[in-house]
């Protein structure tokens, strides 16, 4: 019987689809409805006897709900291995692939429907699947690893569409055993003092202090990474480990340092404690560590104190001939440094919502010390994307960006974040070796600036410099090796196989960025651009299609190819939509 009223409960939820769906009706419609059929034949007895029921059926999708995720996850790899054998005599070109996504989240029950978060990022989850494949959460994850005789591949945290916060994934692996994967790349130590800051754990009890501890990470792994005699690992990767839990020896390994420095924050009022200690990884011991007690004024005197006695320690003779500090002007008032702070935070979280929140702050920060560099150079880089994914009219976005970001080096010649500002400012203008510039000062003021690296990269790209472009690339992956935006750096290296006319390479990373951010229109747009140029038109013409999902008023006559510097180039990349089947 039909429910009669609305509920909320935690539910294990599926939903699956048939990857190219649309091109198989458009191949043999007849023949393709009923072979969704004859599956459908096959796979509904198998969720009946997981005790799943189908909530709803369109088209070619499928969403369920089970009473257990351990039942759920069991279905998907029984429909998928089902599958596999109905499609084994089948042309390629020809097989009934679904994608399949699994979470254990909170839904809202509706009579027999179910609706809310737990659905979307269910949805979500199998959108980023491979056809045949079955993608799910890491709270799916955390009930079946050890009651389900699967084995799975970490995809690290995956920016889903509509869901705010980004979701860790992981791939199930059909069949028994694990295929041989490719080792991770050995990361080689560099060869001067290397070093993660990991983030500051947040001990006041109270969660919205927890910028606050981020701040102080922040602020003493930028004053590291500032001197040029260090190789620092960047924000995003450090903060990957976040709440994880993880032996500082594993942790140094996988990010290829030689030093971890790591500790705790607790504000109550006025008052701050503050422990840190640095970790020689190689051998687990520490080499230093101090507690501090100390009024929240005297913040910024003890971010410098703490960076002294990291440098100190590693490289004392360094220290001795060289001041240490790095050449930043911090705030006058901790109230401004607390909206920087929280500003950060959500600019990188690259939403439209969050981004136009970390502009209040920005706003209200410049309000309360209005010669606050980097509250300008924020600002301008926050404006600036605003402008770059069209969340704001553009004119009066990236005009704003620019002022800002002018103000911000009239403060402070040295603040790299205001030249990474002006530099994407310059490259929206279409004025790339202004941008270059811009950008060289940033990551020649900050050498472990990885996000500038990534946007130098870029610039250098559409100016059609694709071998110095392909350096930046890798620079910034080797300071941020975990980091979620990596996708950038992958499409970087798809434009530079591009400019090179290595196509079939393009593809791979192309492709390789779909997966990290399956949401980002400028993958799927290299994957089109690669496929079609390597004679791949099938393929091209697929993954236009995707594309069309993310920009459904996408044409050709529309289609903006003036970032490129060089004719050719631009020429080549209108060509290569014409052939995939764009009008």
């Amino acid at each position: 019987m039909p429910r009669e009223h609305t509920e909320r409960k935690l539910a294990a939820i599926l939903a699956a689809d048939v990857a190219g769906f649309s091109r198989l009706m458009g191949v043999d419609e007849a023949g393709t409805a009923r072979a969704l059929r004859e599956h459908r034949a096959a796979i509904d007895p198998v969720v009946a006897g997981c005790r799943g029921r189908i909530v709803k059926s369109t088209g070619d999708g499928l969403l369920m709900e089970f009473p257990s995720i351990v039942a759920a996850v069991e279905c998907a790899r029984v429909i998928q291995e089902l599958s596999a054998e109905r499609n084994a005599n089948v042309p390629p070109d020809r097989r009934m692939l679904f994608r399949i996504g699994v979470n254990l989240g909170d839904v809202l029950i509706e009579g027999d429907d179910i609706l809310g978060d737990g659905v979307n990022i269910a949805s979500r989850l199998e959108s980023i699947a491979e056809p045949g494949g079955i993608c799910i959460s890491e709270s799916s994850y955390q009930q079946v690893r050890d009651k389900l005789d699967i084995h799975f591949e970490d995809m690290g945290e995956q920016q889903l569409k509509h869901i705010a916060r980004p979701v860790r994934a992981y791939r199930v692996l059909i069949g028994k055993t694990p295929p041989l994967s490719e080792p991770a790349p050995t990361l080689t130590l560099p060869d001067k003092p290397s070093i993660a800051v990991l983030p500051f754990r947040n001990m006041s009890g109270d969660p919205e202090q927890e910028y606050f501890a981020d701040g102080i990470t922040e602020d003493i792994s930028t004053a590291l990474s500032r001197l040029h005699w260090f190789f620092v690992i960047a924000r995003n990767s450090s903060f990957a480990y976040k709440d994880k839990g993880v032996d500082v020896r594993v942790i140094a390994g996988e990010l290829g340092v030689r030093y971890v420095l790591e500790g705790s924050v607790r504000r109550a009022g006025d008052r701050l404690r503050i422990t840190a200690q640095l970790v020689d990884a190689h051998s687990g011991n520490h080499i230093w560590a101090q507690r501090y007690d100390r009024e929240a004024a005297d913040l910024f005197i003890l971010q410098d104190e703490i960076t002294s006695n990291v440098v100190a320690t590693i490289e004392p003779q360094l220290y001795a001939a060289e001041d240490y500090r790095a050449k930043r002007k911090p705030a006058e008032n901790l109230d401004a440094w607390d909206c920087v702070a929280r500003g950060l935070s959500l600019i990188l979280k690259m939403t439209k919502p969050d981004n136009a929140v970390a502009q209040k702050l920005l706003k209200k920060a410049i309000a309360i010390d209005s010669s606050y560099a980097q509250a300008y150079s924020l600002l301008a880089f926050s404006l600036s994307l605003d402008n770059s994914f069209g969340w704001q009219p553009s004119n009066s976005a990236l005009a704003a960006a620019w002022d800002a970001a002018q103000k911000a080096l009239r403060l402070d010649r040295d603040n790299p974040w205001a030249h990474l500002a002006l530099g994407h400012v310059h490259r929206q203008r279409l004025e790339l070796e202004d941008a270059v510039a811009e950008l060289q000062n940033a990551v020649a003021l900050n050498p472990n600036f990885a996000f500038a690296h990534t946007h130098l990269g870029l610039a250098l790209c559409f100016l059609g410099q694709s071998g110095r472009a392909l350096v930046e690339f890798d620079t910034a992956e080797r300071l941020s090796p975990r980091d979620f935006q990596a996708g950038l750096n992958n499409i970087g290296r798809a434009i530079g196989c591009f400019i090179d006319g290595r196509y079939r390479d393009g593809i791979d990373f192309a492709k390789r960025a779909v997966r990290q951010n399956p949401d980002t229109a400028g993958a799927h747009h290299m994957v089109v651009v690669n496929c079609a140029l390597a004679g791949e038109v099938a393929e091209a013409g697929a993954a236009l299609r995707n594309l069309k999902r993310l920009e459904p008023e996408l044409s050709l006559g529309a289609l903006d190819v003036a970032v490129y510097a060089r004719d050719g180039d631009r020429r080549r990349y209108r060509e290569a939509f014409r052939v995939a089947g764009l009008e």
